[in-house]
């Protein structure tokens, strides 16, 4: 392409680039720089007070070979996401197949349903959850009032603190949900008519028809998921107080990250973490789509 040829190109596409050129901006200070100077980061010893010191592959031989604490938190990170995110779904999919029906003020419902997702990374939130599975908090007062039970306190006992976190991100199921109820409507009747004439059961109809139509869904939910439970950040902040206790049972990756770049100012550390998590959460969703030919299925028989 000569010069003239690029002129025009130019000329014709001003306007084009014009109305880009805010988002190209944005794009190049506040993403891709910062993003390569991480990297960069990643390979030095940083503190943020003094320049960055070129150490190449070390922060990231640490990490597996002296760092307990980072090795606990990819174990509890890992534990939240793959327990966590088929619960979710799993609860989404029930209550969509719910406001699926043709019952009064469903509207209303799918309203209040989806609330929780507007709320729930809230710091409120975070502070109210903490609250709620203290030692003397609402869930155990319930608990000795009505069974006799005293109860142990959820969030500083490390035997179940993380299941209270992994309840705080199941009850923040709306957003898959409203997901789900599109790809509902989208089912033919004709479908579960042809079932029903057959003699096929609700339960053999759910499995036989609702699931394999809406696998598309369940995959793209199940990758938007997975890959947001993989930064939960705020609610481990809140709830544990910022310490990721107790006895680091709640110390999300993320939050690992966090300490370790603002507490301790290690941040070509927390660079070389940074860039470590987004390598985890490229393998498995690269894995997930590798996988994804045997239970996803299109409509034409198509995998």
């Amino acid at each position: 392409m000569n010069t003239k040829s690029v002129s025009g190109f130019m000329q014709r596409n001003a306007v084009a680039y014009l109305f880009l050129l805010p988002w190209l901006l944005g794009f190049f200070i506040l993403t891709l720089y910062p993003m390569l100077s991480s990297l960069y980061l990643s390979f030095t010893r940083f503190d943020m007070l003094t320049a960055p010191k070129w150490i190449g592959f070390q922060n990231y031989v640490t990490m597996f070979t002296e760092d307990d604490r980072y090795l606990n938190s990819l174990l509890v990170t890992f534990k939240f996401v793959f327990l966590s995110v088929p619960l979710k779904l799993a609860f989404a999919l029930f209550v969509a197949v719910i406001m699926n029906q043709k019952l009064k003020l469903i509207p209303v419902y799918r309203t209040i349903y989806y609330i929780p997702t507007l709320l729930g990374g809230s710091v409120a939130i975070a502070v109210l959850w903490r609250r709620l599975f203290s030692g003397d908090g609402v869930i155990n007062t319930i608990l000795l009032t009505l069974f006799g039970y005293q109860a142990p306190a959820w969030i500083a006992n490390p035997q179940y603190a993380l299941y209270t976190l992994m309840l705080l991100a199941i009850w923040q199921f709306g957003s898959p949900m409203i997901i789900f109820l599109a790809g509902l409507k989208q089912i033919p009747a004709e479908y579960y008519e042809a079932a029903s004439v057959d003699g096929a059961s609700k339960m053999r109809q759910f499995f036989s028809i609702t699931i394999p139509s809406l696998s598309p869904i369940i995959f793209f939910n199940l990758v938007m998921q997975m890959i947001s439970a993989f930064q939960s950040f705020t609610q481990a902040f809140i709830i544990s107080g910022g310490q990721g206790g107790p006895l680091d049972s709640t110390m999300f990756y993320t939050l690992y990250l966090y300490i370790k770049g603002f507490f301790y100012y290690e941040m070509g550390y927390a660079s070389a973490m940074a860039w470590l998590l987004l390598i985890i959460i490229g393998v498995i969703t690269f894995l997930v789509f590798r996988f994804s030919n045997s239970f996803v299925f299109y409509e034409g028989g198509d995998k």
